[in-house]
């Protein structure tokens, strides 16, 4: 494992342009980025790109639920500790969400990840599908889930998505009530965290540290001067690095929620966009926000009209008494909701996460 503390990063012209030119966006696009604000004013907010419509429905998970990594006999098992509210992704994994005590999970596509053998005779297994989860059902910051992650709990497992011959190679951020924030990456077998607030911004290729570069290079220009503009995931990056220090920094939670979705639509991709030489470019399918102090957790689809939220303040997560729920998104998140509707979910049966052959 490999973890990589706060570095001052200086990257030339010629190095970026020589970067830049290797940079391989895939069928899959993400951006995930922190707002810090004053007195505990922090937003995470993250859009979910797909060249397909991806089978999004969000859940409320109680405490008290007992999972397995979903690998067969040699996964790891626990029971969540904490209950969480989560958007799935394919109907069988957790690819965004926040639990009860605020730390919230995001997965978003990284076409270099490389994942370490998985022969049973190492750390037990946990499935992709699984990892967010994971997470959320654990810890409730990021500097208590970095502690245990550093310790290798399981091997991380990856698979085809159902009903594609695409493998999952993909990377996870964290982020908590405090502001604080981790991005885990699996880089030629092995993990390596990135750790600390300063690392607001994710988005997917290069790899996170050359990510870095490329955005200390966009620094030095000043996005008052120029910012690049195209979908690619190095664009978006230094375009979210900029704005999400720029805006405000305390106000009206209402006016800087306004803000941070600015942000995050200035970062996605225009539904059913193409261009001739990469016809496979994903458009934004969903956008959520969650509001760290409040408890809201906020979710836009691109095929609706209206913001929604969720309030966890009224969700009971109790092993005892909690439950289940579903809110239903309908095809391509296309149902329509607007305002609180913490009240619309529905009793539901667990979602099951994808793993491996049995």
């Amino acid at each position: 494992m490999i973890r990589i503390r706060p570095t001052r990063i200086i990257v030339s012209i010629l190095t970026f342009w020589a970067m830049l030119q290797v940079v391989v966006e895939p069928a899959a696009a993400c951006s995930r980025f922190v707002y810090l604000g004053r007195d505990g004013k922090i937003f995470t907010a993250r859009s979910m790109d797909w060249e397909k419509p991806i089978g999004t429905d969000l859940y409320i998970l109680p405490r008290g639920m007992a999972r397995n990594g979903e690998v067969g006999p040699g996964s790891i098992r626990w029971t969540s500790k904490y209950g969480s509210l989560v958007a799935t992704a394919f109907g069988n994994s957790t690819s965004d969400g926040a639990n009860e005590e605020g730390l919230t999970a995001n997965v978003l596509w990284l076409e270099e990840s490389q994942y370490p053998a998985f022969d049973g005779k190492g750390p037990p297994g946990l499935a992709i599908s699984v990892w967010a989860q994971y997470a959320l059902d654990n810890f409730a910051t990021v500097d208590e889930a970095v502690a245990a992650l550093e310790k290798q709990p399981f091997t991380l497992v990856t698979s085809v998505i159902p009903s594609t011959q695409i493998i999952a190679n993909v990377h996870m951020s964290l982020s908590d009530s405090s502001g604080d924030s981790a991005i885990i990456e699996y880089i030629d077998g092995k993990q390596v965290i990135h750790h600390g607030r300063q690392y607001q911004v994710m988005t997917n290729s290069p790899t996170y540290e050359q990510q870095l570069a490329l955005a200390s290079y966009w620094s030095q220009i000043g996005g008052t001067v120029m910012l690049p503009g195209t979908n690619r995931a190095s664009d978006r990056f230094a375009r979210a690095s900029f704005y999400v220090k720029s805006i405000p920094q305390d106000g009206d939670p209402d006016h800087l929620l306004a803000s941070v979705y600015g942000i995050i639509r200035n970062v996605s991709v225009p539904l059913g966009l193409s261009t001739p030489e990469k016809p496979d470019i994903s458009s934004t399918r969903w956008r959520t926000v969650f509001d760290h102090k409040r408890r809201l957790y906020f979710f836009e689809s691109a095929l609706s009209p209206n913001t929604f939220w969720t309030d966890l303040n009224q969700i009971d997560f109790s092993k005892e008494t909690g439950k289940v729920l579903k809110l239903d998104l309908g095809v391509d998140q296309a149902n329509v909701f607007a305002g609180n509707a913490t009240r619309s979910y529905r009793a539901s049966a667990p979602f099951p996460f994808a793993g491996l052959p049995r």
